[in-house]
């Protein structure tokens, strides 16, 4: 084995900290086209998905409900959601979603233009992930933490949608490439550290901030390069940076109303984030046990790193290659066991340093292993494929049968999904490509990397073209508010019970109509005449004294969510 790891070693390091272009990058005549291949890649897997369907649930329901009101209303200081102040996240990403609606609506219609905005978030993660990984172990580690991040099976859809977990990790990507130079230029990398923290504090707040601020202080503690004064200037920089551009929000806030900035900070709290032991909250094995596959195939990548390094090959563990990523990657991951009512969405961040770890060896990486993670991409995406392209046809045919219906948890069977040319034919022509690409050829560990990228490229290819119609209906709320619509009474106030943010800002958006919720109003059912309530799986709507049941309603095939809306009696 160690003669392996010698016969292939790892990039030489400058003494500026950088690493030497590798000879055969140069001497290799379809080096251009190469890297061309990857950008389409990378383009193909970012902008699949993000346009042709309606406001999805959770994050991306509210964050567009957000962004649709700024840009109603041009206020970018105070978020708001149906028409109330929404400080769950400071506005940045709402705000370039509002930007993105304005600059591309018309002609793409104004959630699919908000959405825009999360492609832009990816690119950016992407392209300082690819810088971040060429400053600190050379230009060979530009393309394969891209290639693991397109391939991280946690992003898949949770990528594509409006979110502040998607500025947090565009900031964090960003604020690893100014660590990694700023060991060689402190003004600059200092800068880029600042800049970072900035787009995470104005996404989701402190959390951020505070992740960076703690690998900071860690880093310092761990290795006497990091103590020197070229990395407190660095800091000192990066500090006066997040301050310059994160400080102006918090004043024209506090300048609007000292309560909304009370309001915010006290959703800042430190409770918030971090759950004592004892809080019915606190779950710390929920990230524990979905992070095999959350960040397959970066985890079995950073395992073979860590034995690979901590035999002394390669330079070993203590070098700041591994020791930034590393770092920030645990001060994540803890914070993640201790947080309340945990969320799959709230692990996002954690990719970006995982995938810079998972980077570092691949070239070190025991033929068998990469050919075995080979094989089963090709084998996993090939059937996978197949699969699913039997069903759409046999669902278009016949209509989907009870046994696929229970399959995928739809209530509803006999769905025959609607044939659009277009997407047909990016689906046959990304299915062929795919295909072309894994054909036999020169095995390599970079190439393993590619063929499961571009398998999860073609699955998401599939997930948002012919299957793009089944899943919109499914999660959509259009439908469902349209009817219900109907139904209220016209100019007259809604009250509402347990109603979440997203079908609140959904239903402003199609409907027009705002609730006047009891969780914030005492007297909302004595106002008005209506009172819409969201229930979990019921058999039937309960009676409300007072009440008739004017409608109820659901999603299509959804038995986990009901609707109903009760009108008083005296207004019948």
């Amino acid at each position: 084995m160690a003669g392996v790891l010698r016969s292939r070693p790892f990039p030489r390091l400058t003494p500026t900290g950088g690493a030497e272009r590798g000879e055969d990058a140069v001497a290799d005549p379809y080096w251009a086209w190469k890297q061309a291949g990857l950008f389409l890649l990378a383009i193909a897997w970012i902008t699949l998905g993000l346009v042709g369907h309606d406001p999805w649930k959770f994050d991306d329901a509210t964050a567009f409900g957000v962004a649709w009101e700024m840009s109603q209303q041009g206020d970018y200081v105070v978020p708001r959601l149906a028409g109330e102040p929404y400080l769950r996240n400071p506005p940045l990403v709402p705000a370039i979603a509002a930007a993105t609606q304005a600059i591309l609506s018309p002609p793409l219609a104004p959630y699919d233009a908000a959405r825009v905005a999360a492609g832009f978030a990816l690119a950016v993660t992407l392209l300082f992930a690819a810088l971040a990984g060429g400053e600190l172990a050379g230009p060979r580690v530009r393309w394969p933490p891209v290639l693991i991040l397109i391939g991280s099976v946690g992003l898949w859809d949770r990528a594509h949608v409006l979110s502040g977990e998607l500025g947090v990790m565009a900031g964090l990507a960003m604020a690893l490439y100014g660590l990694a130079l700023g060991l060689r230029r402190p003004v600059v990398g200092g800068a880029w550290l600042g800049f970072g923290a900035a787009v995470a504090f104005l996404s989701q707040g402190f959390t951020g901030p505070g992740w960076l601020a703690v690998t900071a202080l860690v880093l310092v503690a761990l290795d006497p390069r990091f103590r020197r004064r070229q990395y407190a200037l660095s800091c000192g920089i990066a500090l006066v940076v997040v301050l310059a551009l994160g400080a102006p929000w918090v004043i024209a806030l506090y300048l609007r109303s000292p309560a909304l900035l009370d309001t915010w900070l006290a959703s800042e709290a430190l409770p918030a984030h971090l759950a004592l032991f004892g809080d019915p909250s606190l779950d710390p094995l929920y990230h524990a046990r979905n992070l095999l596959w959350f960040a397959w195939p970066a985890l079995p990548l950073i395992v073979w790193t860590f034995w690979t390094r901590g035999r002394g090959f390669n330079g070993g563990l203590a070098q700041p290659v591994v020791q930034i990523p590393m770092v920030l990657a645990l001060v994540i991951y803890v914070n993640l066991l201790l947080i309340p009512e945990p969320k799959l969405i709230q692990a996002l961040p954690l990719l970006v340093p995982c995938a810079l770890l998972a980077s570092l060896e691949v070239d070190s990486l025991a033929r068998s292993f990469s050919a075995a993670l080979d094989w089963f991409g090709i084998l996993t995406f090939g059937l996978l494929a197949m699969v699913v392209w039997g069903i759409w046809v046999d669902a278009r045919l016949n209509g989907m049968s009870p046994a696929i219906a229970a399959l995928f948890r739809d209530t509803e069977v006999g769905f025959q999904p609607t044939f659009h040319l277009g997407s047909v034919i990016a689906a046959i022509f990304l299915t062929l490509l795919w295909i072309a690409l894994v054909r036999p050829a020169r095995r390599s560990n970079r190439r393993a990397l590619l063929n499961w990228a571009a398998g999860v490229t073609l699955a998401w290819c599939l997930y948002s073209t012919i299957w793009l119609p089944y899943l919109d209906s499914r999660r959509s709320y259009r439908a469902m508010i349209d009817d219900l619509a109907q139904h209220v009474p016209a100019h007259e106030c809604l009250a509402s019970r347990n109603l979440g943010d997203p079908q609140r800002a959904l239903l402003y958006y199609f409907a027009g109509r705002k609730t006047m919720r009891e969780e914030t109003h005492a007297n909302a059912d004595a106002q008005c005449p209506a009172l819409l309530v969201q229930y979990g799986a019921i058999a039937a709507a309960p009676k409300l004294t007072g009440y008739r049941i004017e409608w109820q309603g659901a999603r299509r095939g959804d038995a986990t969510e009901r609707y109903v809306l009760y009108v008083k009696e005296e207004t019948a």
